[in-house]
């Protein structure tokens, strides 16, 4: 009698739970919710380990969160047949992730990093990346596995889209009032940053249309640009040089390459920009002292007219024509030839379908 009850009680919680899951799930579609994957170290993880293609068939990005909005995925495996392994990270330095695969022996690619100065420059947002690092380089066969069985779940169920709707992002949404001392909540709009399986964010319709959205991402980058920190100078900036320039050493000494874009920003966030990180002082030393090409902005006019909706990051319509313009200036100056085309660069027609989350 007690196996039976016990067993009554098990099938009851399993139909509540699975009724509420669904219940959430309807609401979540019904109130515009859509599917997202979790930009953690699983899926930072996940591209990591595809840097060892040959060179020919793959290129490495990495950078902050502008190359994860500007580099249009589709547009550049279209146009150059190569896979392109998105490593960038938002809020952070790419030099830990340029480090980590300078001091890997088997990476012997092709690069790209793009500089955001004020946080390449900077001793910001170091500590994050070397989580994940960490977590690629001790990650278990059962954590492998997870991953595995967890994307695909994750491609169909909004519920399961933690930046917006887990229960910490939630909380931050109810604007309770900071204490001081503590690091407000940034509300990003939930259209501002949608992310793909391949890692590339996109801006939702919705969002590049409303421009009350974008004046909400706006106000956030007024908070940040109240940051009392000072740039980067002096010995700090030469040694912060000095050993990104080891690092392209290491790369090329294998047979690698190492290429440095500044993708665009417009409006009052890149006149901050020139202001505090002077081109002559901070781009064009770094390319003059590690020796590597560069491709910014605004010596190119297909890229200079862009226009950033929130100021710092391009619209998927936007990011198409500034990787279009990239792959142009990477094959007619900088020396990069590709294959075109090669219809089996990164297993397009699955990848696509895994990256809108059918």
């Amino acid at each position: 009698m007690q196996t039976h009850l016990t067993s009554r009680s098990a099938i009851l919680a399993v139909i509540i739970a699975l009724a509420f899951f669904v219940s959430l799930e309807l609401y979540l579609r019904s109130a515009g919710g859509f599917v997202d994957y979790d930009d953690g170290p699983e899926l930072w993880a996940h591209s990591r380990a595809m840097v060892y293609e040959p060179s020919d068939k793959a290129v490495v990005f990495t950078g902050s969160s502008r190359i994860k909005y500007d580099l249009d995925i589709p547009t550049w495996e279209k146009m150059t047949g190569t896979h392109a392994v998105q490593l960038a990270m938002v809020a952070s330095s790419p030099r830990l992730f340029l480090t980590d695969l300078a001091n890997d022996p088997n990476f012997k690619g092709k690069l790209i990093v793009d500089v955001t100065e004020v946080l390449f420059f900077s001793h910001r947002g170091t500590s994050y990346p070397s989580q994940f690092v960490s977590y690629y380089h001790k990650r278990t066969p059962a954590q492998k596995a997870s991953f595995v069985l967890d994307k695909p779940f994750e491609a169909h169920l909004v519920f399961l889209n933690e930046g917006h709707y887990a229960l910490n992002a939630l909380l931050g949404r109810l604007h309770v009032q900071d204490r001081p001392g503590v690091y407000p909540f940034l509300d990003f709009p939930s259209g501002f940053d949608v992310t793909h399986y391949d890692r590339q964010n996109v801006m939702t319709p919705e969002f590049v249309a409303d421009t009350n959205q974008h004046n909400q991402v706006k106000a956030i980058w007024g908070l940040l640009k109240n940051d009392p920190t000072p740039p980067m100078n002096g010995k700090d900036l030469d040694s912060t040089i000095l050993s990104v320039k080891n690092d392209v050493n290491k790369i090329r000494a294998r047979g690698g390459d190492v290429i440095f874009t500044r993708t665009p920003s417009t409006g009052f966030f890149w006149g901050a920009e020139q202001h505090l990180f002077p081109r002559k002082l901070y781009w064009d030393r770094l390319l003059a002292e590690t020796g590597c090409k560069g491709i910014f902005f605004t010596d190119y006019p297909d890229m200079a007219k862009l226009d950033c909706p929130e100021l710092s990051h391009l619209s998927p319509a936007s990011a198409v024509i500034y990787t279009t313009s990239l792959v142009n200036v990477l094959e007619q100056e900088k020396g990069w030839g590709f294959n075109q085309p090669a219809k089996t660069a990164s297993n397009l027609t699955n990848k696509n379908s895994l990256r809108h989350g059918f």
